[in-house]
């Protein structure tokens, strides 16, 4: 077994063998710590495979707008392996919840078309039909996915739409409340840069995912259906890249977390060592959140 390495307040481990005994149930982010986007990581789909292989439950937990099918299409494609997880649950899933309780609610949708899966999958959950994708200045309120176009645009570029949702007093539901994930080498804006630059100019914001409650009781009644029985706080490791989303909402919910620094935060904590570990210990401070562990990148 590889021992913590403490060279400051946060451990720094070498794989997750190191502390896997001290759990039953691992709550894993997906992008930045399973795959890229682009390519998925044979070191960390191996750690949870192996991870499975001891008795442990493994639920990816992700900030993704869509529904957990395209997801889990995707990670077909990307070829992660099944053995590597046991179920999926997604902002997207969590949103669901939010556009039924709105019913027949005229709606304005800001994200790509990929998205639109989206409210159909909420007419089949409640076997209605889907709300009417409406023009802004009909809507009754927004729901945001991400950008329209998130390899050129920046949010700046729809403070038009959001001063006219303003003069309205819409609601926005934020589908994804990262602010960038990690698309191959370079970082992107989500839907939760839009949703804070909306709250900035003093709107209301409605969020779905990580680091919000709904999420993670969603995650974890999963993982007792599978597991026949709850789990204790304490037998629960959540991983991921994200100070703002899986670090904090692991916090909230009082149960552990590992954080993997080559993710978005990749370079602000590069390298390795004792620079390494005082460049962690300074970024936690900053935040005021500390992980269980650290780890570069997720693997066993």
């Amino acid at each position: 077994m590889n021992k913590p390495q403490k060279a400051t307040g946060v451990p720094v481990i070498a794989g997750l063998s190191a502390i896997a005994a001290h759990y039953d149930v691992v709550l894993s982010d997906i992008w930045g710590v399973v795959h890229n986007g682009r390519e998925s990581f044979a070191a960390a789909t191996d750690a949870l495979t192996r991870f499975r292989g001891q008795g442990g439950t493994v639920v990816l937990i992700t900030n993704a707008p869509r529904p957990n099918g395209p997801i889990r299409a995707q990670l077909d494609h990307l070829k992660v392996p099944r053995d590597a997880y046991d179920d999926i649950v997604t902002s997207g899933d969590v949103t669901m919840g939010l556009i039924v309780a709105r019913g027949a609610a005229p709606v304005h949708h800001i994200g790509p078309p990929r998205d639109l899966s989206l409210f159909e999958a909420a007419a089949r959950s409640s076997g209605a039909a889907a709300p009417a994708l409406v023009a802004l200045d009909v809507a009754d309120y927004v729901l945001c996915t991400g950008l329209f176009d998130d390899e050129h645009e920046v949010p700046s570029d729809y403070d038009a739409a959001f001063a006219a949702m303003l003069a309205r007093k819409l609601p926005l539901i934020c589908a994804n409340p990262d602010i960038v994930v990690q698309r191959g080498d370079d970082l992107i804006y989500c839907a939760g840069a839009l949703a804070q630059r909306y709250e900035e100019m003093g709107g209301q914001a409605i969020y779905a995912g990580k680091p919000h409650p709904p999420i993670y009781a969603q995650a974890l009644g999963l993982a007792a259906g599978l597991r026949g029985r709850s789990t204790p706080d304490a037998r629960i490791l959540a991983i991921g890249d994200a100070m703002r989303t899986d670090v904090a909402g692991a916090v909230q919910q009082g149960i552990d977390v590992l954080f993997v620094t080559a993710g978005i935060h990749g370079e602000e904590l590069r390298g390795d060592g004792p620079m390494a570990a005082a460049a962690l210990e300074q970024f936690s401070a900053r935040h005021g959140l500390w992980p269980k562990a650290a780890i570069r990148d997720l693997l066993w």
